[in-house]
């Protein structure tokens, strides 16, 4: 069964659920389980299985939307092409930066190979990818930051972090050392609906950021 204490919001057309880090949004070859195996326990009474309108990679935990019905996942689909949903992310840094707050401006584009597999790299002729960050505390030589994505890249966040300020997040096993787990954290979600009370959540920081001395510092 879901863990009850994971639902953020529900309502006849949306839900938003606190996504574990380890969980995978979608199943894939080297992926034992995926949200996939949980759809049925978040039917809530209907008949139809949510769909995820969006992804976090599989060790980034936090909000995640998904759609109750085919026509809610359209136009909640059409709000995140359009940069209309407000997200906040956290993420622990494996040092600190110099400056307490900026935006990164860097496009990214999809590489491959088949020593290191696929990543995202920062280039010119990739796609436009915008994000702002602060600085909120500082303990043990690292940084907590808060991230406002501009843009719905993939990686983008994780990137930005690593080739813009210049610092990786903590444990990211693509752009830092991979130590420890990686402290990315999908903080808190909105969407504007059209006659309905905008969709609100709000996911608590998971333990791995209160062993590092966080928890709720800062926020």
């Amino acid at each position: 069964m879901f863990p009850p204490e994971r639902v953020l919001f529900l309502d006849g057309e949306a839900l938003v659920i606190d996504k574990p880090a380890g969980l995978a949004v979608h199943p894939g070859p080297a992926t034992r389980e995926s949200l996939e195996n949980w759809l049925d326990d978040l039917r809530f009474g209907f008949r139809r299985r949510p769909a995820p309108v969006h992804r976090l990679d599989r060790d980034t935990s936090g909000c995640l939307l998904l759609a109750r019905n085919p026509k809610a996942l359209k136009r909640f689909a059409a709000a995140f092409e359009a940069g209309e949903v407000e997200k906040t992310y956290l993420a622990v840094l494996a040092a600190v930066p110099a400056a307490r707050a900026g935006r990164i401006e860097l496009p990214l584009a999809k590489v491959s190979s088949r020593e290191q597999g696929w990543r995202m790299v920062v280039r010119e002729d990739g796609k436009p990818a915008a994000t702002g960050w602060e600085l909120l505390a500082e303990a043990g030589g690292r940084a907590l930051v808060r991230f406002r994505p501009e843009t719905g890249r993939t990686h983008q966040i994780r990137v930005h972090a690593a080739s813009g300020i210049g610092i990786p997040i903590a444990g990211d096993p693509v752009y830092g050392d991979g130590k420890g787990p990686m402290l990315l954290h999908a903080h808190t979600l909105r969407v504007a609906r059209a006659g309905k009370a905008a969709i609100e959540a709000t996911a608590p920081p998971p333990p791995a950021f209160v062993e590092t001395g966080f928890g709720d510092g800062g926020l």
